[in-house]
């Protein structure tokens, strides 16, 4: 195999008759942000219907309802994050990375069926990095992408030997062979005119990223959904960031997938992100309503709630008080050391005002005679009515 094999099909257009009713239409997948949970919501959008019918029809007969279901629920997810954030432009050419893995496979499926109902145009190519693995089945990834005509690269590069090498024995592989992976990726993107890089990063990843950084990397960060690299030569996005891992374990097991296992990491055990994803999980079957909330939280930052001076001015805030006075709403001030209070300028007998509205009178401060009257109220009894058993 050479060094960068390609494979482009010549692939007929296919449903050309649905390509205004497509899902990054915002009039047909205008939800509000509060109602977008991770359930399969139904809707009365006629283009929509009309898309499930034609997917239908086009599947094969033994595909039952349930996977019908699943696609769509994945389409749509996909879709509204692409809208959100802007992923995918008219005329874009968008690199979708392929690893083996379930994530991979069900992003570029989930694309490709996007790209027959979009109203823009884009084009995707596959592209995978061959890393060298020993025992790496090398076939089985070029033979599903040229089984469903599929535009690919195969990158063949020995970065398992350098990984192995700069890293000590007993670390974990993960962090430098991903940054390994990326930089080929990003330079293979601008050599073949990507405007986009896709990776298969999903909900539950962009979590766990999450809490690494706040555990063990003391930063409040994780995946974006978008990302510029630094060196602004590629953009980065992540379409499956609305999608679940266990809806995408579902669909890749319905899909029957080729997988191929990640086994650098050999016999590595005790990973902080296995940790992390076990605590996640735990979470999500004791509490199925926990993982959504604290997403939801990534999505609605307060910084002045927190305490990043870089990214809060908390050194120039300043009181613009008026002129209006907010009285002690209670019952009494008992102010001690009044000759001390007097001389730094402080009043000796602050005024109150009635706590309870319901016993407020016309006065607006409460006098002597209405604390009398207080007292009096305090004094009686509320009377005890005897339930009927």
């Amino acid at each position: 195999m050479t060094a960068a094999t390609l494979f482009t099909p010549n692939i007929p257009s296919q449903a050309d008759d649905v390509s205004d009713a497509t899902s990054f239409d915002t009039q047909a997948l205008d939800i509000s942000t509060d109602s977008r949970e991770y359930d399969d919501v139904s809707e009365d959008g006629n283009d929509e219907d009309m898309i499930d019918e034609q997917f239908a029809d086009a599947q094969a007969p033994t595909e039952s309802a349930y996977f019908r279901k699943l696609q769509k629920k994945l389409r749509r997810q996909v879709s509204w994050a692409i809208r959100d954030f802007n992923m995918i432009e008219d005329g874009d050419v968008v690199m979708v990375c392929v690893s083996g893995g379930k994530d991979s496979y069900t992003l570029l499926d989930i694309l490709l069926l996007l790209k027959r109902i979009a109203p823009i145009h884009f084009d995707i190519v596959a592209v995978n990095l061959d890393q060298k693995q020993p025992g790496y089945p090398e076939d089985i990834l070029p033979a599903y992408l040229n089984e469903q005509g599929i535009a690919h690269y195969i990158l063949e590069k020995d970065t398992y030997s350098i990984v192995k090498s700069v890293v000590p024995e007993g670390k974990t592989y993960c962090s430098a062979c991903s940054r390994l992976r990326r930089g080929s990726l990003y330079g293979f993107a601008k050599q073949i005119g990507a405007t986009k890089i896709a990776l298969g990063h999903h909900r539950d990843d962009m979590l766990a990223t999450f809490f690494l950084n706040l555990f063990h990397g003391g930063a409040l960060k994780s995946m974006p959904p978008k990302l510029l690299s630094d060196d602004k030569q590629n953009m980065l996005i992540r379409p499956l960031a609305y999608v679940e891992e266990k809806d995408i374990i579902e669909y890749a097991k319905l899909k029957e997938f080729p997988i191929i296992p990640c086994n650098l990491c050999g016999s590595q055990t005790n990973l902080q992100r296995a940790i992390i994803n076990d605590m996640l999980r735990e979470w999500d079957d004791a509490h199925p309503q926990r993982l959504a909330s604290i997403f939801k939280a990534m999505q609605n930052v307060a910084p002045s709630q927190l305490a990043d001076r870089e990214l809060f001015d908390f050194e120039t805030l300043s009181l613009d008080r008026d002129n209006d006075e907010r009285l002690f709403e209670g019952d009494n001030i008992q102010a001690g050391q009044t000759d001390s209070l007097a001389e730094i300028g402080l009043p000796v007998s602050p005024r109150t005002q009635t706590f309870n509205p319901k016993f407020a009178s016309d006065k607006p401060y409460s006098t002597e005679t209405d604390k009398a009257a207080q007292n009096e109220r305090k004094a009686q009894k509320i009377p005890t009515i005897n339930p009927v058993i």
